[in-house]
């Protein structure tokens, strides 16, 4: 072995033969085909004679790197003959690149894969599995995973191959042997970790016999330097990172009493808001400013401070920073843009001061951002006018446009906020700075990403993956697509590494992903306010049997699963509900009207073993179109009695407060969760009801695959929290 890897270093073409590979491969525990290597033709006569015909001839030699299209590859030879024929053909070809010739038995097998190993710019090494043969590139289906693996790490990426059917028994072949793809995908995540100087490996094809045994019967060992995403930036300590957000005293540099401008909508609305602490106006010309004292220099202000929010301009930033560092202010907000989003020359002024802030000690959040908030100290120091309430989910947003939709759709649905930062331009604190400033707060039970690139992406792998088993990562990435890669691009100034990558870190970290910002908004929720499922059984109930059957329909589509119910539940049902119920999952209370129903079989469903999470189906949002119905009848009614009318909307009104009470006390009880689904909206209804006093709260979405969707993303993390803590 070590004479093998030391013909890595003296390869001309930076690669290993395909026998020198192999070789490699095997002492890896690759399952490998039985081959020879042999100098000429009459040896590869002879060879092929002890191996057995039918045989395969190659040739072999560093520089041959595409066998196939070069006609350096017979198969399927019958005799001697025809293997001294296809050796001479092979010479004729390869001329002077040929270094001899490998013989190998003739493999029978129509399921070819492919498997291998490259790195990643931002994550490093990188292993591939997927649909093998000369199809491989057209087809597209492979699936990745960061190195190194684990053994559940494994399954998974068997389970998410498309066309994963034809690994299991097909078409009279036995399923290929999960031992074998094991010990190849493993012995390929060994070789990135021992062998950083291996570049890339290639395996293809991968052929699985009739027996489902798996024979690597090609290979490309490669070598050169690690491709390499720029020097990352240092990590921040996460616990001055989480002083930023709970300032006693705010210097606002750059105030103005001229309205509109950031230096007068940020102070303005720190103050007016209620924040508790400190808050110190700092302008040149001195002065005052909507009734308070401005100061001429940061050094003028009287006591501590322990936040500068910046509005000054680019080039009056760098002089700035010694006056913070005399004051001894440990954060700044940099909110000013005209740093690298602008160029060449804005990035080498965010450089030059991001390196002075770091030498004097000062923490930078931006520049270019949108500002930061802490509801729970009532600091809101954003651009834009929201003002969510207090809860466990941290939010970062790299596009201040995104940072403000996901504010004010969180205002609106009661979905409570830990904190939240637009974090511009990171140019000194990061998402990876963020991710391990949220790990440490023990007040953040959840985190909520928006971003379109990160800077060091082994570190956010690694401080993902170690995270998200405890605290859910909920994350949309812009720039999924090459049009949105090339608009982040220009947005951020960062790298983006291949989205197929970027899926693979979330999938192997556990982060659940959003396709749209509301997503996102409606995935805290869910995350935020209910118990995790303990699998992905559903239990359905509607007011109408057209709506069941859509959610159950969209219920297989997100491969949950809709168990019949039990025959003690069905007469239970039948003791309540009219003769012609239909007596299955979907359970339709046909419009039933006794609010005594709907309570009862949601408490049994809730009880019943057999279901994980209950689907609640147009039970809450039914006043809304009794309202509407009532307003009619006053309109058209003259004789109707008001206070009757009144007395119905009120009764149902003091239903549904009942009934969305009776939810989070069953969650509570039985730790299952209910995703509720509203017979109709309005902008007085919201998406999560707190409950004071309980663990959880009820959680009501406008649509059926809203509904789906959250359950189906909570199953995939409980999974895979699962799987992670059983793997040690």
């Amino acid at each position: 072995m070590a004479r093998l890897l030391d013909s890595i270093e003296d390869a001309e073409s930076g690669t290993l033969n395909e026998h020198h590979s192999k070789l490699l491969l095997k002492a890896y525990g690759v399952p490998v085909v039985e081959e020879a290597a042999v100098d000429g033709p009459q040896a590869a006569v002879s060879a092929a004679e002890e191996i057995g015909f039918p045989v395969v001839l190659k040739g072999l030699g560093q520089r041959l790197l595409h066998k196939t299209e070069q006609r350096l590859v017979h198969l399927n030879l019958p005799g001697p003959d025809a293997v001294a024929a296809a050796a001479r053909r092979i010479m004729d070809a390869a001329g002077a690149a040929l270094e001899g010739f490998l013989v190998q038995p003739q493999v029978e097998g129509r399921r070819e894969l492919v498997a291998g190993l490259f790195r990643d710019p931002l994550f490093g090494p990188v292993i591939m599995l997927g649909i093998g043969g000369v199809f491989t590139e057209a087809l597209g289906d492979v699936v990745f995973r960061i190195a190194p693996l684990r053994s559940f790490e494994i399954d998974e990426m068997v389970r998410d191959i498309r066309a994963r059917e034809i690994l299991g028994a097909f078409r009279g072949e036995a399923a290929v042997s999960r031992r074998h793809l094991a010990r190849t995908l493993m012995g390929l995540s060994r070789i990135a970790v021992d062998r950083p100087d291996i570049s890339e490996v290639d395996i293809n094809p991968l052929v699985a016999d009739p027996a489902g045994n798996l024979q690597a019967v090609d290979a490309l060992v490669a070598f050169g330097p690690q491709p390499g995403a720029g020097k990352p930036s240092p990590p921040v300590d996460p616990v001055l990172l989480g002083k930023c957000f709970h300032p006693r005293s705010i210097a606002f540099v750059g105030a103005s009493a001229q309205f509109g401008k950031w230096g007068n909508i940020l102070p303005s609305m720190t103050i007016t808001r209620g924040f508790g602490g400190e808050v110190y106006l700092v302008n040149p010309k001195g002065g005052r400013i909507a009734g308070r004292d401005v100061y001429p220099a940061v050094a003028d202000i009287p006591g501590p401070v322990d936040l500068a929010v910046v509005t000054i301009p680019a080039t009056a930033v760098a002089p700035l920073i010694p006056e913070l560092a005399e004051k001894g202010v440990p954060g700044m907000v940099l909110i000013t843009s005209g740093f690298s989003e602008t160029g060449a020359e804005g990035r080498h002024l965010e450089a030059e001061v991001t390196a002075a802030a770091r030498d004097a000690g000062i923490l930078v959040i931006g520049p270019n951002t949108m500002g930061i908030s802490n509801p729970h100290i009532r600091f809101y120091c954003t651009g834009s006018q929201v003002w969510p309430g207090p809860g466990d989910t941290a939010v970062v947003a790299q596009s201040g446009n995104i940072g403000t939709q996901l504010l004010a759709f969180a205002e609106n649905q009661g979905i409570g906020i830990r904190c939240f930062s637009g974090s511009g331009n990171e140019a000194m604190v990061t998402i990876e700075d963020y991710l391990e400033a949220f790990e440490i707060d023990p007040a953040t039970r959840n985190v909520m990403l928006y971003i379109e690139s990160v800077k060091d992406g082994r570190r956010f792998f690694e401080s993902a993956r170690r995270i998200g088993t405890r605290k859910p990562i909920i994350l949309m990435k812009g720039g999924r697509t090459a049009e949105g890669g090339r608009a982040a691009a220009s947005h951020t100034g960062a790298m983006s590494s291949d989205n197929r990558i970027f899926e693979a870190v979330c999938r192997q970290t556990g982060i659940v992903t959003a396709e749209y910002p509301m997503d996102l908004l409606d995935l805290a929720a869910a995350f935020s306010s209910l118990p995790l499922p303990r699998g992905r059984r559903a239990a359905i109930m509607t007011l109408g049997g057209g709506w069941g059957v859509v959610t159950a329909d969209l219920c297989a589509e997100f491969h949950l699963e809709v168990p019949p119910l039990p025959e003690e539940i069905v007469r239970i049902f039948d003791g309540m509900l009219p003769e012609y119920w239909s007596r299955s999952n979907p359970v339709d209370i046909v419009g039933e009207h006794d609010p005594n129903i709907a309570l009862t079989v949601l408490q049994e469903l809730m009880k019943w073993d057999g279901c994980d999470a209950v689907i609640n189906l147009g039970i809450i949002g039914r006043k809304i179109l009794l309202g509407r119905i009532l307003d009619a009848v006053r309109r058209s009614d003259p004789d109707r009695d008001p206070a009757a009318l009144d007395a119905l909307a009120q009764g149902l009104t003091d239903f549904e407060k009942q009934y969305i009470e009776y939810i989070s006390e069953l969650m509570a009880t039985y730790e299952k969760p209910v995703f509720g689904v509203s017979f109709a909206f309005d902008q007085e209804e919201r998406t999560v009801y707190p409950a004071d006093g309980r663990p959880y709260n009820t959680v009501v979405y406008p649509t059926p695959e809203k509904a789906v969707k959250a359950f189906a993303k909570m199953v995939r993390y409980r999974e895979h929290q699962t799987a992670w803590t059983q793997s040690g």
